[in-house]
C-alpha cells in the first residue's frame, strides 16, 4: 500500500500552484513517507493562500458530538468558526446517545441543507446515521460537499455517500502502537472495548492487527470488556467501571502491561488509575494531549487553551512530577481538533476553487494549518476482502510522542509497516 505525506519542501510551492492554484506554505506530501508540517505561525493561522475564486457568499456547517462525548472534535469546530465568523460557519451537535436517537442524529445533519447558502457539511465523528444523512442531503442539494471525519460506519458504505472520508489509519496504528509498547518495555497489551465498537470494521481489523503484532513482538494480548457509554449506564457508569477495575487489572497483568481503550469517555479514568497504579498508555484511540489527561491529572489549561505546544508541555510536566515519565504517550496535536478544523479548511479551499476534494496533498495542507509542527503519514483505504482501493477514503496518523524528561517522538511516521498487516482481518 502506497503512502502519502512526504514531498520534499523544495517541491511544495510547485505542487501547491499546480494542484490548488494557491500560494500556501505548508508542505505537500505524497504516498512515500512523512512530512514536517510547519509553515504556520504559533497561533495556527495559515499562510496566505492567494485570491479565492469569486464564488459569492457561502456557508460551511460542522456537526460534532458534545463536549462530554468528544470535546476535541467540538473545540476544533469552534476554532474554525471563531476564525471565519458565525455568519459563515454553522455548528451543530448530534445527541450523546446517538445509537438510540438515530432519527434525531440524521435530521440534525440533514437540517444543515436547509440553508440555501450552505456549500459544505462536515461531520466529525461520523457516527451511525451519517451515511443516510449524506444521501438525503445529496438528493436535496447535490451542490453541497459532504465530508466525513472518523466514520463509525463501514468505510465503503459511507464512502459511497460522502465526497470525502478521512479516518485514523487503524491498520498502521494497530501495528505501531504494539511496536511502540514493545520498545518501551511492555510485555502485555490490554485492549478495552465493547460489542458495538467491535462490530465496526475499522476497530475489529485494528484488533486483529494488534493481536498479530503482539505475536511478532512476543507480547501477551488480552481483551477486556467495559460498558458502552451510550448504554443505560451512561458515561458515569462506564467511567466508574474503569476506575473500579484498573487496580485489579494492574495486579493481574503487572506494571509492564500497556493499555488501550476504544472510547473517549473511558480514557480519563483509565489514565487516572494507570498513573496511580502503574502501566503504559501509548496513545488514545483518537489521540490528543487533551484526551483524558487534563481530568486525570487535575490540570487547569485555561491559559494554554488553543496552544497545543504549551498544553503538551504542561501535561508532560505533570506526568514527570507523578513519576510516570516514559510510560504515557499521545499525538502532539489533537486528532479530533485538527480533523474538525482541517476538514472544514479543506472544504473552504475546494469551494473557492483552490483544489479538488480528493487531492490528498491539499487535505494534508489543510490539516497542517492546525498542526503546524506535526509529522503525518497514512494511506488510501483498501478493502481487505475485495482488495479494492477507494479514491475518496483516506487513512492518516501522526507520529507518537512519549512524555518524559525529556520527552521524545518515536519516529513512527517513518516506520515501514510490514506488508502482511494490510491483509489481516
Amino acid at each position: 500500500m502506497k503512502k502519502f505525506f512526504s514531498m520534499l519542501l523544495a517541491l511544495v510551492m510547485l505542487l501547491a500552484l499546480a494542484g490548488c492554484g494557491g500560494d500556501t506554505k505548508a508542505p505537500a506530501q505524497d504516498q512515500g513517507g512523512s512530512s514536517d508540517a510547519g509553515q504556520t505561525d504559533q497561533g495556527g493561522e495559515p499562510a496566505d493562500t492567494g485570491d479565492a475564486a469569486d464564488v459569492g457568499d457561502y456557508h460551511i456547517g460542522i456537526v460534532t458530538g458534545s463536549v462530554s462525548q468528544s470535546e476535541d472534535d467540538r473545540r476544533g469546530a469552534e476554532a474554525f468558526q471563531a476564525k471565519y465568523g458565525e455568519d459563515k460557519v454553522t455548528l451543530a451537535i448530534y445527541p450523546d446517545n446517538f445509537t438510540e436517537e438515530l432519527e434525531t442524529t440524521i435530521q440534525t445533519i440533514v437540517n444543515m441543507s436547509d440553508d440555501p447558502l450552505m456549500k459544505a457539511v462536515i461531520v466529525n465523528q461520523s457516527i451511525p446515521g451519517t451515511t443516510e444523512a449524506f444521501r438525503q442531503i445529496k438528493e436535496r442539494r447535490p451542490d453541497i460537499l459532504c465530508i466525513a471525519g472518523e466514520a463509525h460506519e463501514d468505510l465503503p458504505e459511507i464512502g459511497s455517500a460522502a465526497d470525502l472520508v478521512c479516518n485514523n489509519d487503524f491498520v498502521s496504528r494497530g501495528y505501531l502502537i504494539i511496536r511502540t509498547a514493545h520498545e518501551l518495555g511492555a510485555d502485555t497489551f490490554v485492549h478495552i472495548s465493547f460489542p458495538r465498537h467491535m462490530a465496526y470494521e475499522t476497530m475489529s481489523r485494528r484488533v486483529a492487527v494488534m493481536r498479530e503484532a503482539c505475536k511478532e513482538f512476543n507480547m501477551e494480548f488480552v481483551l477486556e470488556t467495559a460498558p458502552d457509554p451510550t448504554s443505560d449506564v451512561g458515561i458515569p457508569g462506564a467511567q466508574a467501571y474503569i476506575l473500579e477495575n484498573v487496580p485489579a487489572w494492574v495486579q493481574k497483568y503487572g506494571e509492564n502491561a500497556a493499555y488501550f481503550c476504544t472510547n473517549d469517555a473511558h480514557t480519563e479514568p483509565l489514565l487516572k488509575q494507570l498513573v496511580e497504579y502503574g502501566g503504559y498508555f501509548i496513545e488514545a484511540d483518537l489521540p490528543s494531549p487533551l484526551m483524558g489527561y487534563p481530568g486525570a491529572l487535575g490540570l487547569d489549561l485555561t491559559e494554554e487553551a488553543g496552544d497545543f505546544e504549551k498544553i503538551l508541555a504542561k501535561v508532560e510536566s505533570a506526568l514527570v512530577e507523578k513519576g510516570a515519565a516514559d510510560r504515557f504517550g499521545t499525538w502532539a496535536y489533537s486528532y479530533g481538533y485538527t480533523l474538525s478544523a482541517g476538514l472544514a479548511e479543506h472544504a473552504k479551499n475546494v469551494i473557492e476553487g483552490k483544489c479538488e476534494i480528493t487531492d490528498m496533498d491539499a487535505v494534508a495542507e489543510a490539516l497542517n494549518v492546525y498542526s503546524p509542527k506535526a509529522q503525518w503519514n497514512g494511506a488510501g483505504y483498501t478493502n481487505a476482502t475485495t482488495g479494492v482501493k477507494s479514491d475518496n477514503v483516506f487513512l492518516i496518523y501522526q507520529d507518537t510522542y512519549i512524555m518524559g524528561d525529556p520527552g521524545h517522538f518515536m519516529g513512527n511516521a517513518d516506520v515501514e509497516i510490514p506488508e502482511k498487516y494490510y491483509t489481516v482481518s
